[in-house]
């Protein structure tokens, strides 16, 4: 979805996938889209990690789960952008716009 409106995506299977992408990844890399639930490490630990060698990244969290579910477990602070699974394109690519400021 994201390719079709112009976007370049660099995919990424797991959250240590995408820190080796990351790693080797000479271009710039504005967003990290991530699912919060993941198996060894969660989006929100995959964001920290990625902001010490990208500190200019944004963070776009996405979830099966509710928002008010996952900022009471305490998986996001109530500030950090958030998309509820399922979603049209049509809210993705606001919502891709809305974090990037465009």
């Amino acid at each position: 979805m994201l390719v079709r409106q112009g976007h370049r995506v660099l995919e990424a299977g797991s959250a240590e996938e995408a820190l080796a992408v990351a790693r080797v990844a000479s271009e710039t890399i504005d967003l990290l889209l991530t699912d919060i639930v993941m198996p060894r490490m969660n989006g929100l630990e995959l964001a920290r990690e990625l902001r010490i060698s990208r500190p200019a990244i944004r963070t776009l969290f996405m979830s099966g789960y509710t928002d008010s579910n996952v900022v009471g477990q305490d998986m996001i602070e109530a500030n950090m952008p958030f998309l509820q699974k399922p979603f049209a394109a049509a809210e993705l690519y606001r919502k891709v716009q809305e974090v990037l400021g465009a």
